[in-house]
């Protein structure tokens, strides 16, 4: 077992690179992005405390399809492949623990790829839901999301274009939708995103 701590910008794995560990996030965030044809990183999903990164690449003994980079100081804990399915054979509770986890996940890509048919502002409005679940935390003004995303990421992990999350972002940052800070996003009211994109 592997305790690695990482600083902001630091890369965990690359893409190719042989899936021998199993990764969990004790503390922080990382981006997993994908080298995208004309040369910038495309970021393809964000995990926080508790996740697995890299887990299906992993289990089934392949190359990592993307990279995974800290967003921030992040500690790893991390398991040789083998230890890894040795403990979870001894573990019931972990198995399952992990099965959930990598359910979750499916059902987020399935409803990921059904909201590529659905209009972008419902679309931005889920990725600030999804984000303010998981990596948020109430102040005395809402919900803060701790990170720091440009529009062209913003619009990457939404499927749209860079003008558009920058004409859908401002509109809601005048609207005290979604506001804009130094390093983070704060939802002053997350039903007013809920009616923009109901949950399921």
């Amino acid at each position: 077992m592997r305790l690695k701590a990482y600083e902001e910008g630091e890369t965990v794995f690359r893409e190719g690179d042989s899936a021998v560990w199993f990764h969990f996030i004790l503390g922080g965030r990382v981006k997993i992005v994908k080298a995208a044809p004309d040369g910038r990183d495309v970021i393809l999903e964000i995990f926080g405390p508790g996740d697995p990164v890299g887990a299906l690449a992993a289990y089934e003994e392949r190359d990592f399809p993307a990279s995974a980079i800290t967003l921030e100081a992040t500690t790893l804990l991390s398991l040789p492949r083998q230890d890894f399915f040795a403990t979870l054979a001894s573990n019931p509770l972990l198995a399952r623990g992990l099965l959930q986890g990598l359910t979750r996940r499916m059902i987020e890509l399935t409803r990921k790829l059904a909201d590529r048919s659905s209009r972008v502002e419902y679309r931005i409005a889920r990725l600030f839901i999804t984000l303010a679940g998981r990596v948020g935390r109430p102040d005395g003004r809402g919900i803060v999301v701790p990170l720091s995303l440009s529009r062209q990421e913003i619009a990457d992990l939404v499927g749209t274009t860079q003008e558009t999350a920058i004409r859908i972002m401002s509109r809601w940052n005048k609207d005290h939708l979604v506001l804009t800070e130094d390093d983070l996003f704060r939802i002053p009211d997350p039903k007013r995103l809920e009616e923009i994109a109901p949950g399921e």
